[in-house]
């Protein structure tokens, strides 16, 4: 079984939902398929407005659900750190980058993920990733150079598109034989569908 993972490294959801994630697709044996994706392309075909834009009322609940969430989850989170936003493409390209050396790219992500949201870093600084990238003991030159690269370049644009034409809303969808999990909070009903088999559901 394949679970899409669609993603971006700076989407406080995709933390709090991706060591959970991690932990079901190892208990049914699922393969996570790594999936970053340009919120900039995501957002506007979806008809979602770029959280600077949303109303002051969403933009509070939005700081009480992460803070609600990081305690259900049991994972720290700084609600407001002073590097976000910033730019998470390289971060993206990395995974990427993994994906095609065959590294797995799960506890880079979540290490980016906490950099940002526990360590108030910014991701957008290559020294940052590279850092990174020492701790969980990855090659650094190999990666970064690879993640620089056109191809890389081109296959989160692939991905991004790839999440617009399957009607992907937001940051993290998982997706299982054609059926959308939008949202972190969507991982049990993930689960069940791994575990029992049946057939994805639809809107028609």
């Amino acid at each position: 079984m394949i679970v899409d993972y669609y993603f971006s490294s700076i989407s406080p959801f995709s933390y709090l939902g991706h060591e959970t994630l991690c932990t079901v697709a190892d208990r049914q044996k699922a393969t996570l398929r790594f999936l970053p994706v340009d919120l900039g392309i995501v957002f506007p075909a979806a008809g979602v407005l770029p959280l600077a834009k949303r109303s002051e009322a969403r933009k509070r609940y939005r700081l009480v659900e992460l803070q609600r969430i990081a305690e259900m989850r049991d994972v720290p989170i700084q609600p407001q750190p002073a590097s976000f936003p910033t730019d998470p493409s390289l971060a993206d390209r990395i995974v990427i980058a993994l994906c095609q050396s065959d590294f797995d790219p799960r506890n880079f992500m979540l290490e980016t993920f906490r950099s940002l949201w526990t360590r108030d870093q910014n991701i957008a600084d290559e020294a940052v990733l590279r850092q990174i990238l020492a701790t969980c003991d990855l090659p650094q030159d190999k990666i970064i150079q690879e993640a620089g690269s056109d191809v890389v370049a081109r296959q989160r644009q692939d991905n991004s598109e790839q999440a617009v034409a399957i009607g992907v809303q937001g940051v993290p969808t998982y997706a299982l034989n054609g059926e959308l999990f939008f949202g972190q909070d969507r991982i049990e009903y993930l689960e069940s569908a791994l575990m029992t088999g049946r057939k994805p559901y639809t809107a028609q």
